[in-house]
């Protein structure tokens, strides 16, 4: 394995693994997985981690001119400050669909904006939308099966997330190993 790890800041590497945290409380929750935990019960880390935290470092980011940590954090952080304080507000479904959708459009402008920074923030972000998405259809068509899914994959962006934020922090592998191009090809220099 290449030891290419992205530095990163310190701004970038505490909000992953804040996004990290909340997404696998989020997905665990909505996988109901452990007797007696639910989606509800993320709601003080979606507020104060997500949330508020992520809003925080995005502010942050911004000031360190990195514009799209800034933007990300930013807008995840209102994300899930706005779906915890909502949490115990009665939507409609279709009404709480279309709130997936549209942060579901911000987490796939995330992923292809994150193209140059490696498999793990694009990955991160890219199941991130396609978590919010199914969470969507489910809203739109009351399954509860597909909130499960939905649930899953968004323990896999935690994991992640959390994964590249201490990948950073540990100097842990990032990159796969390269392989030849073919049998008989040699590296020179």
């Amino acid at each position: 394995m290449d030891n290419e790890v992205p530095a990163g800041s310190t701004t970038s590497t505490l909000g992953h693994l804040a996004l990290g945290l909340t997404l696998l409380a989020f997905g665990i929750g909505n996988t109901r997985v452990i007797d007696g935990v639910t989606v509800a019960d993320s709601v003080s880390i979606a507020t104060y981690v997500g949330g508020i935290g992520l809003f925080v470092l995005g502010l942050l980011a911004f000031r360190d001119q990195d514009a799209f940590t800034g933007t990300a954090f930013a807008g995840l952080g209102a994300f899930w400050f706005t779906w915890a304080v909502g949490a115990d507000t009665k939507f409609s479904a279709n009404a709480a669909g279309l709130f997936l959708v549209l942060f579901a459009l911000l987490a796939l402008s995330l992923a292809a904006g994150s193209a140059g920074a490696g498999l793990l923030r694009q990955g991160t972000y890219g199941l991130l939308c396609l978590a919010l998405v199914l969470l969507a259809v489910g809203q739109f068509v009351t399954s509860s099966s597909l909130g499960k899914v939905a649930g899953w994959v968004a323990v896999a962006a935690g994991a992640v997330a959390w994964y590249g934020a201490t990948a950073a922090l540990a100097k842990w592998p990032t990159a796969l190993p390269r392989r030849a191009a073919g049998r008989g090809v040699t590296a020179t220099g």
